[in-house]
């Protein structure tokens, strides 16, 4: 049923990279905290940056908590599921930070996303997961489902702020600069975007 992988290469790497959608799992130390499960799509917003090695564009939300936990504890699972095809669901497990706009980094990890345009949707920064634990299983009970295309709504929210706009949009938010928890989510005020 179930196989671990050593890395993300072959037809592991096609399936991750061909599907519109993964979801990410983030948790604090504490045993009373809030576990974190979102949905991530937007298409050209994930890339495969080595055989270990995984990012994806954090855009502007209601919250912060998965860059909280990644600040506090680095433990980060993201996972994918087969809704066309053969049945699949493929996990990894791993250590992830979030990359904010004003780290070296973050420009050169933006040329690796050429096919969207992070202005659009108030990018907040980078999560760069390096995989510890990478493993499929059968996936039998994921039902049919189709893609049918992004939507636009939140592209169409965000495109319209700037930098001071967007950053007091956060500021305005109770769940940005720190999470459910009471732990420090995004830093704020948000630093001018290179872009």
């Amino acid at each position: 049923m179930g196989k671990t992988y050593e890395r993300i290469d072959g037809r592991l790497r096609t399936f991750i990279e061909e599907q519109p959608l993964f979801f990410t799992a983030t948790a604090p130390l504490a045993g009373d905290g809030t576990v974190n499960l979102s949905p991530k799509g937007l298409k050209g917003s994930f890339v495969v940056l080595d055989e270990l090695t995984l990012a994806y564009l954090d855009f502007a939300g209601s919250n912060a908590e998965t860059i909280a936990h990644l600040r506090e504890n680095g433990r980060i699972t993201l996972m994918w599921c087969a809704f066309q095809g053969p049945p699949n669901i493929v996990r990894v497990h791993g250590r992830g930070e979030a990359v904010f706009r004003d780290d070296p980094r973050f420009k050169e990890l933006l040329t690796r996303f050429p096919d969207i345009d992070p202005a659009q949707h108030g990018l907040r920064a980078v999560i760069v997961v390096h995989a510890e634990l990478i493993r499929d299983s059968c996936g039998y009970a994921v039902p049919y489902m189709a893609y049918e295309s992004d939507r636009e709504l939140h592209g169409q929210r965000f495109a319209r702020e700037d930098d001071t706009s967007l950053s007091a949009y956060f500021e305005r938010k109770d769940h940005i600069a720190v999470s459910l928890d009471g732990l420090p989510g995004l830093p704020l005020p948000l630093p001018p975007s290179s872009v």
